[in-house]
């Protein structure tokens, strides 16, 4: 049963990181707009307390690349040329990376069922 309990373990650590992920995907797309916002990136490394092959959400880091110049003499944050930076949100890469974690996420939801299908009819098995 050990073999069940562990597999359980991993894929229901998989569903974390990557809801952790969808997380900052989706402050990503709402701060897209939003003047100065440095997008957010998160890892994923392995679990050094249990050391099993469960997976967990690394530190969040800011995405470093140049933001945008955005052009608005009318906006408060302009400076003297009318220009103020905005976010370095790219929409189609943060509705690929929401899309990957989506199905890295449904991959690991079905890894969880399968293995509590085969333990059930194993149980159901032995029983007879």
């Amino acid at each position: 049963m050990n073999d069940f309990t562990s597999a359980l373990s991993i894929s229901s650590s998989g569903m974390r990181a990557q809801a952790n992920r969808i997380r900052h995907v989706s402050e990503n797309i709402a701060n897209a707009d939003t003047p100065g916002y440095k997008r957010k990136v998160i890892s994923f490394e392995e679990n050094t307390v249990t050391r099993d092959g469960q997976v967990q959400a690394g530190r969040v880091q800011l995405d470093q690349s140049e933001r945008q110049q955005m052009f608005d003499p009318s906006h408060p944050l302009a400076d003297e040329t009318g220009h103020y930076l905005g976010s370095n949100v790219d929409l189609i890469i943060e509705v690929a990376d929401a899309r990957e974690a989506q199905r890295s996420y449904e991959a690991n939801l079905k890894m969880f069922d399968q293995t509590r299908q085969m333990s059930s009819s194993l149980m159901d098995l032995l029983r007879k």
